[in-house]
């Protein structure tokens, strides 16, 4: 049978109600510069839940202070931290919608850390401050972090987890020859998202599924090709990761080699990756019309669609695609008189 918008799910203990993702989105609105998600968190999350979203991946969730692209982001590196997200996961939970958080580290990304880190000492472009090299050390710490995040998280009644490994932040920063010119053991370009994997493994449930975001391709001159990657999760996918939500870029200027920028540009690398691997993917990127989002589905190129900008212009969107493309309508009990 062929798969539509409104087709659920499944992926170990997780248990999606149709294939809508509504993907992290930084909303830079803590204004405490606490980490805390805050009033405005909760009514953006719920309402997407509301809205018929099988999936919310909670924004990008920092495992330190100064791992922020800014002081606005959202953090779980305290225990203080976790009853808000608590909050607003059940809350989300109650109307159907499960809920994942993307787990992070900007890196030398890190607007507004007095020195952000990286695996190199190379500067993301002109106006950004030169990262330190992290030690070996510390970037063993660095494995930890990322643990005791996951941790929280699980704390707080995620369905699941997703860690962010594209978009020109820390981890993808190893990812690549642009940005990793290390002598150590982390030369090694998945070393370290594998430790992060298994380490976040350990305080996972078993049967709780672990996510993974990645940058297809490089768009910098002398950036990497998806082959390259595709050997990176391989090895990803064998440390634990279950799904791979793909994505591009992010690491730098684009040179020669542009995003192609048009609807579903980015489908065919996360066809890619799943044929490769084996591995059920996420497509992202410009998928905003009900009928790319549900041919994308139905073709079979990736098992779930992210739905970003979408999203933020209509809390409703997956209610009023699904309408769109398989003809049902499931709406809070409270609206159907609207349809």
């Amino acid at each position: 049978m062929t798969a539509t918008l409104s087709t659920p799910f499944t992926l170990k203990n997780l248990r999606l109600k149709n294939r809508i993702v509504m993907p992290p989105m930084c909303q830079y609105s803590v204004t405490a510069k606490d980490g805390v998600p805050n009033e405005w968190h909760y009514v953006h999350y719920v309402s997407r839940a509301v809205g018929g979203a099988g999936l919310i991946i909670i924004e990008m969730t920092d495992v330190e202070p100064d791992g922020r692209i800014s002081d606005y982001d959202l953090g779980l590196w305290s225990d203080e931290q976790v009853p808000a997200f608590r909050r607003i996961i059940s809350e989300c939970q109650k109307y159907g919608a499960k809920v994942g958080i993307q787990i992070a580290h900007a890196g030398r990304k890190a607007e507004d850390a007095a020195v952000p880190v990286g695996p190199s000492a190379i500067p993301f472009g002109p106006g950004f401050k030169t990262p330190r090299a992290l030690t070996t050390s510390e970037v063993k710490a660095m494995v930890g972090k990322f643990r005791d995040a996951a941790r929280r998280a699980v704390e707080a009644g995620v369905d699941t987890i997703e860690i962010h490994g594209a978009h020109g932040y820390l981890i993808h920063q190893f990812h690549s020859p642009a940005t990793n010119d290390r002598t150590d053991e982390y030369a090694d370009y998945a070393k370290f998202g594998v430790e992060i994997i298994r380490a976040m493994k350990e305080v996972m449930p078993p049967d709780m599924p672990l996510l993974m975001r990645v940058s297809a391709v490089e768009y910098i001159d002398g950036g990497y090709g998806i082959d390259h990657i595709i050997e990176i999760c391989r090895r990803y996918r064998d440390a634990g990761v279950d799904m791979f939500h793909v994505s591009s870029g992010g690491e730098g200027p684009a040179g020669k080699r542009k995003p192609g920028n048009y609807p579903g540009y980015q489908v065919p690398m996360a066809r890619e990756i799943k044929q490769a691997l084996g591995v059920p993917v996420i497509a992202v990127g410009m998928l905003d019309d009900p009928q790319l989002a549900g041919k994308t589905i139905a073709s079979g190129d990736a098992d779930l669609v992210a739905v970003g900008r979408g999203m933020l212009k209509d809390p409703y969107w997956a209610v009023h695609a699904i309408r769109a493309v398989d003809g049902e309508t499931t709406v809070p009990r409270q609206y159907e008189r609207a349809y």
